[in-house]
């Protein structure tokens, strides 16, 4: 009689269910963060390139 109540006990929680959703939401979040920040990268770097061409061609024009 205990296991079969054990056992439905085990069958009705929902409780790990629940913290495998967050995760795949979580994840889900982390993976979009990754590519905005990939993009705003890019642009952060060719900003920082064209900085460096100014610099050399100012220095070179002195």
């Amino acid at each position: 009689m205990k296991l079969t109540k054990f056992l439905k006990h085990i069958g009705n929680d929902n409780s790990g269910a629940t913290a495998v959703e967050y995760g795949l939401i979580v994840s889900l979040i982390v993976i979009a963060m990754i590519g905005a920040l990939q993009s705003v990268a890019t642009v952060t770097d060719e900003s920082w390139d064209l900085v460096q061409e100014r610099s050399v061609e100012a220095m070179e024009g002195s």
